[in-house]
């Protein structure tokens, strides 16, 4: 199991239901949550609401040892994001626009790390939680059958040498490793078409079976989740726009190739 605070309180969880002798499903009853719930959480693949965790410490009498774990989970899932990890890793297909950064989903972890060292004051201990927390995100690409992924990018996120030019050189290598999955697809939209509505910032679409379709919009300090029809059919006309003016697959993975000779350390 990976190594984050989420991973930790599902240990947690599990160590103390099965100290008592029960299953799931006696845990389940007696918080008020399903069982398939609470094997998500245990297992790491949900991230816990508050209301489930408190829960949790009066059912399993835990004696305040769930809210410290919950309390780190919180520095790698802020609480505005939560419900998008619930939506993300149960969604059939997923569509992201980034204008700046090579998306979450697709980064390897030297290109990962070197963004989450940029932030003010943030310490070798909370740079490798984000790390496995993002890892552990990034397992939905290699489930039997993965989401649909469509995602587009700006040129100017190829140009810009996060982490360094072999970090680089790697992170295209593992964007072009990705590409020739079926079920994933990147685009690039040239830096020569100048401004599109995309500058305005990063999102992401998507596509639940049985669920109305969902947007995540992020933001410096507070993102947001949205699920209002308006909003999203909104989200998705600004997707359609700025894919229109994206090169074809064929273009957009010779775009990247070009790309990372520029990085390769030995050019």
């Amino acid at each position: 199991m990976t190594d984050t605070p989420e991973a930790r309180l599902g240990e947690e969880i599990r160590r103390l239901r099965e100290a008592l002798g029960w299953s799931q499903n006696d845990l389940a009853k007696r918080i008020q949550f399903s069982a398939a719930l609470v094997g998500f959480v245990e297992r790491a693949e949900r991230a816990p609401k508050e209301d489930l965790v408190l829960r949790c410490e009066a059912a399993l009498n835990a004696n305040g040892k769930l809210q410290p774990l919950f309390a780190e989970c919180a520095k790698t899932t802020p609480r505005w994001f939560r419900p998008w990890t619930k939506i993300e890793a149960e969604a059939r297909s997923l569509r992201l626009w980034e204008p700046l950064l090579i998306p979450g989903l697709l980064q390897t972890p030297d290109y990962a790390r070197a963004v989450f060292q940029t932030q003010p004051g943030i310490s070798d201990k909370e740079v490798d939680d984000l790390l496995a927390a993002r890892t552990q995100r990034q397992q939905i690409l290699n489930r039997s059958v993965p989401p649909m992924l469509a995602v587009v990018i700006d040129e100017g996120v190829l140009h810009r040498p996060v982490g360094g030019r072999e970090v680089m050189n790697h992170q295209l290598e593992h964007l072009l490793e990705l590409m020739t999955r079926p079920r994933i697809s990147v685009q690039v939209v040239p830096i020569s078409i100048g401004a599109t509505i995309g500058l305005l910032g990063g999102f992401a679409l998507a596509q639940v079976a049985g669920e109305r379709d969902a947007a995540c919009l992020d933001t410096p300090l507070n993102g947001q989740v949205t699920d209002r029809a308006d909003e999203v059919h909104s989200i998705m006309l600004q997707y359609d726009a700025i894919r229109a003016w994206a090169h074809p697959l064929h273009v957009s993975e010779q775009v990247i190739r070009e790309m990372k000779v520029t990085y390769d350390p030995q050019g």
